[in-house]
Parts: structure tokens; C-alpha cells; sequence
């Protein structure tokens, strides 16, 4: 077989997929032996007293193209490792981070097959719609002081839009362990993840000791969508805006995401007047 100088080691076959992984968790384990980085573990159930930021997102997703059975094993997955993280406290300095909170994920944990992105391709995998559960806690972060010190992204376009385009609605990905989802404490008091789901929807609040000076908003700019080739694209800018709550002046606006995703459900659905030559 001939070597395709233009493909990553690992697109090479679904062999050479699993060693790029197993190759990729031990990189993590040596790197984390050697960190002086100190991570969360403390648990409680009491939570602290200031509510800093709240997301809530639906579960179960209906539409064409959609496996039902993939999405009720996405819920079971994430009601799993929501139980994993809930109460969590970062103490100042500490950092949070998914992998080492959720620990592995397998059939004898109870995870179930559902839809994970592999090769940008939307396959099954043991422990899939766990993206989901990392973009929950990155959307509590983003609207909060706190510094995201390791984030990756996959597409923004897996589904069409339900109702009002709502940016970092996805796009957050992990994949045990080495694509992880972290952030430090780097206030002066303590924070708390809080997570729990019903029937229909995950739910997410971050809370600290007391109130932060600042609020936090995402905004979207020139959202689109663009055909290159044969294939589209999400576009768009997304910011994080820092306001002070006293004056209800924007202080910072931060460029957080140059979005160029790749639509990953059936052109058909695009909405015709968002699409730009």
C-alpha cells in the first residue's frame, strides 16, 4: 500500500486510528504525572451561596437523519457523567478538568453506544453525546471570570437549528483523555459546578461564595453559511463581552471563536436566506 504523504498517520485506517488514540491517552497520563498543576476533587452536596451563571439544553434531538436510539443512550451518558461531576468545588488555583473528574467511560460503567464524530464523520462510539455535557460546562465558564486553559472545537453545524440561533449552543469537543475540557480557578474564592437532568433536558449552574463585579454575554456577528466546493459552512464571529454590572458598560469584548464549521446534517435544511455566495 502506498503512503499518502497528504493524510494524518491516523486517517490511514481504523488501526492506525487506535494506536493515534492510545498513543494520545499516554502523552496525557506523562504529561499529568509531571504537571504542577493541581486538580479539583472536592465534592459536596451543600451548594455555595451565588448563582454566576445557568445553561440548559435538550437532550434528545428529532429530525431527519437522526437515529432515536443514539439519542437515548446520548441522555443515559450524560445523566452518568453529570452524576461524576455534580458538587464539584474549584478551589482557587485549582484546576477542573472533564476527564479527570469523569474518569473512563465503557459498557461496564453502563455507557451506552451513541453519535460521536470520528475523522469528521458522525459514527457511534461507547460513551457518545459526552460533547454535549463539555459544552454545557463551557457555556457556565464562558459567562464567568474564569480561565478556559484547554479547549477544542468540532463542528457547530452537527443539527439545523431549532428555534433562535444560539451561539456556543455546540462545538465543544473531549475524547478520553487527551482532548479534554479545562479551566482554572483563577479568582479568590471558591466555585461549584452543579449538574442534573429530567426526561428532556441537561441542566448546569455555576456558583461561587459571593457575586463577581463583572456579567458576562456571547455574541454572534455576521452569522452565514458559505458553499466551497461542494460543501458548506457555518460562519460567523463569536465574542465573549465582559459588562460591568455597576455602570452596564462593556468593558472587553473577547474574539472566542472565528467559526468555520462544516455542516455535518442535509444541505437541504439550511435556511436559503442565510446562505452568501
Amino acid at each position: 500500500m502506498l503512503f499518502n504523504k497528504n493524510k494524518n498517520f491516523c486517517d490511514i485506517s481504523p488501526l492506525c486510528y487506535e494506536i493515534s488514540t492510545y498513543k494520545g491517552i499516554f502523552i496525557r497520563i506523562i504529561q499529568d504525572m509531571f504537571s504542577n498543576q493541581k486538580f479539583a476533587k472536592y465534592r459536596q452536596n451543600k451548594k455555595l451561596s451565588n448563582l454566576v451563571s445557568e445553561y440548559s439544553s435538550i437532550m434528545i434531538k428529532k429530525g431527519k437523519d437522526i437515529d432515536p436510539k443514539t439519542q437515548e443512550n446520548k441522555a443515559v451518558n450524560i445523566k452518568l457523567a453529570s452524576n461524576k461531576i455534580n458538587g464539584i468545588v474549584i478551589h482557587p488555583g485549582e484546576v477542573f478538568s472533564f476527564w479527570k473528574t469523569v474518569g473512563t467511560v465503557n459498557k461496564r460503567k453502563g455507557y451506552k453506544e451513541g453519535r460521536v464524530i470520528r475523522q469528521k464523520k458522525l459514527v457511534t462510539g461507547t460513551g457518545g453525546g459526552l460533547c454535549n455535557l463539555a459544552n454545557t460546562i463551557n457555556n457556565l465558564i464562558l459567562h464567568s471570570p474564569l480561565q478556559i486553559v484547554e479547549f477544542h472545537k468540532h463542528s457547530d453545524a452537527l443539527a439545523c437549528d431549532i428555534g433562535h440561533r444560539v451561539p456556543m449552543a455546540n462545538g465543544t469537543s473531549v475524547n478520553y483523555n487527551y482532548i479534554d475540557y479545562r479551566f482554572k480557578n483563577n479568582t479568590n474564592q471558591d466555585v461549584q459546578i452543579l449538574l442534573w437532568c429530567d426526561d428532556l433536558k441537561s441542566y448546569g449552574q455555576l456558583r461561587s461564595e459571593r457575586a463577581f463585579a463583572n456579567k458576562y454575554e456571547i455574541t454572534e456577528e455576521d452569522h452565514h453559511f458559505e458553499e466551497r466546493h461542494g460543501k458548506y459552512y457555518r460562519v460567523s464571529k463569536i465574542y465573549k463581552n465582559a459588562i460591568d454590572k455597576r455602570t452596564d458598560k462593556t468593558i472587553n469584548k473577547e474574539l472566542i471563536w472565528d467559526n468555520n464549521s462544516l455542516v455535518m446534517f442535509d444541505h437541504a435544511l439550511i435556511p436559503k436566506e442565510l446562505i452568501k455566495s
